[in-house]
């Protein structure tokens, strides 16, 4: 596996493997890799020719009191893990080879009808810092396809309308969310976890596991469900931030619509994590 930490020599490296007629598929990563991260690897593996990751830990999409410093940053370990899956190029580029210009770069991308309330609504600013680089990203290494994780859902809606709406001529494809064997959704965050709190972070997934058996099972007073979710993980040591149940698309959720999810964000201490569930109903 080549490791490239400029635009240039990536676009070089890529080069190389266009002229040889490569199919390419980039999986955008900050790092602190886990199975998930590599599962996307693997089936970026299986549907193109030519593998490209990057790590990049990037600074526009972390707010003024948020983990930009503390983010683990284990590029050594990282790097072995991408090679073992077998990744062609790692690009790796600095701050400074990413925004010459620091943070105050004139030009940004702002993604607006879905990044003003869930994750939008508490972290000003988070998705354009996060539209902005993976459209950064996008152009650089001008992939046929990108893989995303389904994790952070709305991130992946915010990827895949700016992807349409500037004609990036990128297939923006996802996987599930990848999990422990107790449920609990793969993150770097949750390095951050104390054993205790480790223990009960799996009560987010079960809680929604609860919503998704209610649902199905007939009821439909939405802001109902939801409140009572809110207040179930209170109970259990969370700090919630939103529990919402939507429609596919993030639009509220009406009683006659099919396809939902339900979206978690809550604290656990210090730390901030994330889940979701997407379902259909009949």
């Amino acid at each position: 596996m080549k490791i490239e930490n400029t635009i240039q020599g990536v676009r070089a490296a890529l080069k190389q493997a266009r002229k040889a007629g490569k199919s390419i598929a980039f999986v955008p990563t900050m790092g602190n890799l886990h199975r998930g991260h590599i599962a996307l690897v693997e089936e970026a593996k299986r549907r193109a020719d030519f593998v490209v990751s990057s790590i990049f830990v990037n600074p526009t999409q972390f707010g003024a009191n948020e983990d930009f410093a503390s983010y683990p940053r284990t590029l050594d370990n990282d790097a072995a893990l991408l090679a073992e899956a077998d990744c062609d190029i790692l690009f790796a580029p600095s701050a400074h080879e990413m925004y010459p210009d620091g943070k105050q770069q004139a030009t940004t991308v702002s993604v607006s009808g879905i990044t003003e309330f869930l994750c939008g609504a508490s972290r000003p600013g988070h998705f354009t810092g996060v539209a902005t680089v993976v459209t950064k990203l996008l152009n650089i290494i001008q992939p046929d396809m990108a893989i995303f994780g389904e994790k952070d859902y709305q991130q992946l809606a915010v990827i895949r309308r700016l992807a349409a709406e500037l004609c990036i001529p990128t297939t923006i494809a996802s996987m599930p969310t990848q999990r422990a064997d107790d449920g609990l959704a793969l993150s770097s965050r949750n390095g951050y976890l104390s054993a205790a709190e480790r223990e009960k972070a799996p009560l987010i997934y079960q809680t929604l596991v609860q919503l998704q058996t209610a649902i199905i099972s007939g009821q439909r007073d939405y802001p109902t469900l939801a409140q009572a979710a809110r207040e179930h993980l209170s109970k259990c040591g969370f700090t919630p931030d939103y529990v919402e149940i939507r429609s596919a698309d993030l639009a509220p959720a009406g009683k006659d619509q099919t396809d939902l999810v339900i979206l978690v964000a809550a604290y656990l201490g210090k730390t901030r994590l994330i889940d979701n569930i997407a379902f259909s109903i009949q």
